[in-house]
């Protein structure tokens, strides 16, 4: 039985790479980029749609064209990076989502890690993402094709963002039944501060972080990484106020005790947040469009809260 692929490794901070290419030009994600390497980073977080929204020619492939020059011009940086990409949601017809979002249909999957992999310029994934669920693909389907690419070592591990918990088990017990190798790995949004229960959020295609998503990995030896870690800002900067969904009392308690424990460590609040997150046992991505961002993010690797913290964190919210 094939059983995929795990990660046993330490929860480390990934480089959010969305912007490359389009809101960070190429001379700064070079240097972000170079920052982050320079300090230990190795997981760079990427899509074949990013960022079609911002882009003029409203497709994807910005970000990946960017990474894929800076190791052309980095001699051995292959080596030291790993490199995460998603599939699904790239517009087949510019500027018209999610009419012609690509799907989940093997052809699609097989298609879209293909021109990935070119813009990339490198011959194999070392994470590749289902980046939202599609149902009007049969499952068994999708599977088959993320195994297939798995076992043939195009992408050396795989796994679902934006999937609900049940999907994912029944995917990976799809998996076991055709002895292909099954997904191990979620990717859903999550941060200390949380929206009001049962509150959507504004941005599409959004699936928040869930107790069960992280029994399921738990009881199952999945890695989770989780988006939006930081909020786009909002714990640091008064120029990104927090969104609609999170004005509620149980924000300002945290944040209370955010600010306590940050200045109790001699922290900035980013730097809680994201130890905060690797406590938990999850990888976070963070984008970066400076080099200082890069700096403040991985010093959080040095930042140690103890279970007294994290009750205190638990109490708040």
């Amino acid at each position: 039985m094939n059983t995929g692929r795990v990660d046993t490794t330490p929860p480390q901070i990934v480089l959010g790479t969305m912007d490359f290419g389009t809101r960070v030009d190429r001379e700064r994600a070079f240097a972000v980029l170079d920052s982050f390497v320079d300090a230990g980073g190795r997981w760079l977080d990427t899509a074949n749609c990013y960022s079609f929204w911002a882009d003029p020619e409203g497709v994807g492939g910005a970000s990946e064209r960017v990474i894929g020059a800076w190791l052309r011009a980095r001699p051995g940086a292959r080596e030291a990076v790993r490199i995460a990409t998603k599939v699904r949601q790239n517009p087949l017809v510019p500027g018209s989502w999610p009419g012609s979002a690509e799907g989940l249909s093997a052809p699609a999957v097989r298609k879209g890690v293909e021109e990935s992999l070119r813009r990339l310029g490198v011959d194999h994934l070392d994470l590749l993402w289902a980046h939202a669920e599609d149902r009007a693909v049969p499952l068994q389907e999708t599977v088959g094709a993320f195994g297939e690419l798995a076992d043939k070592g195009v992408a050396l591990r795989i796994g679902a963002a934006n999937h609900t918990a049940w999907r994912v088990e029944r995917a990976r017990s799809l998996a076991r039944e055709q002895d292909v190798a099954p997904w191990t790995a979620l990717q859903l949004r999550h941060s200390l501060l949380q929206p009001r229960p049962l509150t959507p959020v504004a941005e599409a295609g959004h699936r928040m972080l869930t107790a069960e998503d992280l029994d399921l990995a738990a009881a199952e030896g999945l890695t989770v990484w989780s988006y939006s870690s930081l909020l786009w800002g909002s714990y640091t900067r008064t120029d990104k106020p927090l969104p609609p969904a999170y004005d509620h009392p149980g924000t300002e308690r945290v944040l209370a005790v955010l600010g306590a424990v940050a200045d109790e460590l001699s922290a900035t609040r980013n730097q809680i947040v994201l130890a905060w997150l690797m406590r938990q046992g999850i990888h976070p991505i963070v984008g970066a469009s400076r080099t200082d961002h890069v700096e403040e993010a991985l010093a959080a690797r040095h930042v140690r809260l103890d279970d007294e913290h994290m009750a205190r964190f638990a109490a708040a919210r």
